[in-house]
């Protein structure tokens, strides 16, 4: 789960991380009034949304005019933003961060995420702030700077010297040194305390004033672990989430919208790639990931079958199920149920595989409906192709 800035900024202050003076605005008259109140030299007012690129596109900009916040919040609220992680499609911009400017001396990038290779919360730093870490990875990798923290010990003081000093602070500003140690704790406290998957400062300043501000904020939140925390399910903006993956959690599904033709409905998240990938390579393109999970029955096949159907560009369905736990032919006759009980308007392949298959296989053959019944994967891929044609 994603929040916007402004919210990021909200938990920074929470814990101890320092950050401008700023407001989340939804109309131009909020904006005069916050703008008067904050009485700053420099106004920064930003476009809240779940992407990154948001400056290139026009989303994030600067006046020294305090009549001004008005307009430029008039402007950018209800624009759609079109970065390179929004997709063509882009986001409507339904809220803004007005907030104080800062005299920057320096940008630096720090966050701190779970490193898959050791399992263990890690540090990544660079005198690179501003940049797309990614961009910093690949053409400069020797400024990319790693602190490895072991759970069971936590956060020590020489884990945020080991940063500030790979850094260069102490050339740098010395003065600024005990703080940013200070900060990494309440970074790593916030990190483990929220059950967050990432949290990112990019760029983190040193100011002329010689004082650290966090002057952009990223946090995002293991799905797993955001029951545990009230506050941080309050923040979800479902403005910023696809309809169909909202209905689908309501439901129970795990799905991810995807921009191909071909409809899939799969038990297991494996299994779930395996048949992305086999679509792709008979020569279409799968419209999205959908786990119906180990217990698959006529409801949520059902309620699978709505959202696959909702989706305008699904020409297609794939079933894919391997009865393990639950046995194939009651895995069919959910699929029979849910079938009349939903309008199927598109081309439906069905492949089941495991316990009572051969049953199971063939109650949908004699079930009377308009669906086509496979034995392994790669039949059911090329069925289903063939049935519509390959992706454009």
């Amino acid at each position: 789960m994603n929040v916007h800035e402004f919210q990021a900024k909200q938990l920074f202050a929470q814990f101890g991380v320092p950050v401008p003076r700023g407001k989340e605005i939804t109309s131009p008259e909020a904006a005069a009034a916050w703008a008067s109140e904050l009485n700053t030299p420099v106004f920064v007012v930003k476009a809240q949304i779940h992407a990154g690129g948001r400056g290139k596109a026009g989303g994030v900009k600067i006046t020294k005019e305090k009549g001004a916040v008005a307009g430029i919040a008039k402007e950018l609220i209800g624009k759609t933003l079109i970065t390179h992680q929004t997709g063509p499609k882009g986001r409507k911009v339904h809220r803004l961060l007005l907030e104080e400017g800062a005299n920057i001396a320096k940008e630096l990038y720090l966050s701190i995420l779970v490193d898959r290779d050791t399992g263990w919360p890690t540090f990544i730093a660079s005198t690179e702030g501003g940049m797309e870490i990614e961009e910093v990875a690949e053409k400069t990798p020797e400024k990319i700077i790693k602190e490895a923290i072991d759970p069971a010990v936590g956060f020590q003081g020489h884990n945020g010297r080991n940063v500030a000093f790979a850094l260069g602070l102490q050339a740098m500003e010395p003065a600024v040194i005990n703080p940013f140690v200070q900060m990494l704790g309440n970074l790593y406290r916030l990190f483990m305390e929220k059950h967050a998957a990432l949290v990112e400062i990019n760029p983190l300043i040193i100011t002329k004033e010689k004082t650290l501000v966090a002057l952009d904020g990223k946090v995002s939140f293991d799905d797993n672990g955001v029951f545990k925390h009230d506050d941080v399910q309050k923040m979800r903006d479902l403005n910023e989430e696809d309809p169909l993956e909202i209905e689908a959690t309501a439901n129970n599904l795990n799905y991810v919208k995807l921009d191909g033709n071909i409809g899939c409905m799969v038990n297991g998240a494996g299994l779930a790639m395996a048949t992305m990938d086999v679509i792709k390579l008979a020569g279409s393109e799968p419209a999205n990931f959908l786990d119906v999970g180990g217990g698959a029955t006529k409801d949520t096949v059902a309620a699978g079958f709505r959202i696959l159907l909702k989706d305008p560009n699904v020409k297609g369905i794939f079933i894919n199920i391997f009865g393990g736990i639950v046995r194939c032919e009651r895995i069919a006759h959910g699929v029979i149920e849910a079938a009349k009980e939903v309008k199927i308007t598109v081309p439906l392949v069905v492949r089941l595989q495991g316990t009572n298959a051969d049953e199971g296989r063939k109650l949908l053959a004699e079930s009377g409906l308009k669906l086509e019944v496979a034995n392994d994967l790669w039949e059911a891929a090329q069925k289903i192709v063939k049935l519509t044609g390959k992706a454009a």
